[in-house]
């Protein structure tokens, strides 16, 4: 099979796989969500709500019906409708509506994350694979360890004691200040509504309170992307067309970066666009810990509030993302790196 041919059987099995791969996170969500306790009609009315009250309002959302019933209802509603139903605690609006609101703010979070975590990893894996067994190198890898090993919450609150608190460098959390009114919605980013109205006040606000949250996050990435590239960085610099270059005198510096480094980011490219759809689904103690206002955030009110519609909408929302970011980016290293075989 020529590899045009293998190359197109498997994008089409790919996509052929992609709606499997989402009902799995459909069912899986919607059968945990009914087996962990608590009852989301006494997180509306409360524990102490008259019983007729709790069963007129179980029947009003439709959970009086079997498990089986219900599964059924919402695979018709999502799959056939794109329905994903309305919240239960917002005042009936739909959680298209919700995720609409909430999501650009976890999208601005997670760009300005992912753009510290690629210079900061880059940047630190290169200089660790280009002084192997020096102390550079043994730096690089223990911020790798250390970077990957931190617990997200900790780290944040210690940053927020020391440039919040202590410096008073930096806002101690949320989006926006509260005595500012917000940029006028144009995309729902904030830095590029403000850039788009041309206020730079704002948009310099802006990037004030992103700074804490996305620095955070982005260093703590970091270490994922700073181990791929020094593994991958150190193996390039030993292969035989780079010790061809070096003899032909062309410099260290030109080698690493013209030559080597292009080859090394290869597999980058892979890991970032999955820990880019990730971030959006899994910045939620980002979040939580700056007050963020963002969808992760929205999904962990919901969580506790036992709002099924609104949990099950934003887990499909963020299972979507992440399986078609994974088809992207399997499709573009398929054409970018011929050793692929299908």
């Amino acid at each position: 099979m020529s590899r045009s041919k293998a190359l197109t059987y498997y994008i089409t099995t790919r996509l052929f796989l992609a709606p499997l791969q989402l009902l799995t996170i459909v069912t899986m969500v919607f059968l945990l969500l009914r087996a962990t306790p608590g009852d989301p009609v006494d997180a509306i009315l409360g524990g102490r709500a008259p019983e007729a009250a709790k069963e007129t309002m179980r029947k009003q959302l439709g959970l009086d019906l079997p498990i089986w019933l219900q599964y059924l209802n919402y695979l018709t509603n999502l799959f056939l409708k794109f329905d994903m139903g309305k919240s239960i605690t917002s005042r009936g609006k739909s959680v298209w509506d919700i995720i609409g609101e909430y999501f650009p703010a976890t999208a601005e979070l997670a760009v300005f994350s992912i753009i510290v975590a690629l210079v900061v990893g880059v940047t630190v894996g290169t200089i660790s694979a280009s002084r192997p067994g020096t102390a550079l190198d043994v730096g690089g890898r223990l911020f790798g360890i250390i970077t990957y090993a931190l617990p997200m919450f900790w780290a944040g609150m210690i940053l927020q004691l020391i440039f919040a608190v202590g410096l008073d460098l930096l806002p101690l959390g949320t989006r926006f200040p509260a005595t500012l009114e917000a940029p006028v919605r144009i995309t729902g980013l904030y830095t590029i509504d403000s850039l788009l109205g041309g206020k730079f006040a704002e948009f310099f606000t802006a990037v004030q309170y992103l700074i804490l949250p996305s620095c955070t996050l982005g260093v703590l990435l970091s270490g994922i992307f700073e181990r791929i590239v020094r593994v991958n960085l150190k193996q390039t610099l030993q292969a035989d067309y780079v010790e061809a270059a070096r003899a032909r005198g062309i410099s260290e510096n030109k080698i690493l970066i013209s030559h080597a480094l292009k080859n090394a980011l290869i597999p980058v490219i892979t890991v970032l666009g999955l820990t880019f759809a990730s971030l959006l689904g899994g910045a939620i103690l980002t979040e939580v810990t700056f007050s963020w206002p963002g969808l992760a955030n929205r999904l962990y009110e919901a969580i506790n509030e036992r709002d099924y519609p609104m949990v099950q909408g934003i887990m499909v929302f963020f299972g979507a993302i992440v399986v078609t970011a994974s088809i992207a980016i399997d499709i573009l290293n398929a054409y970018i790196d011929p050793r692929i075989r299908y």
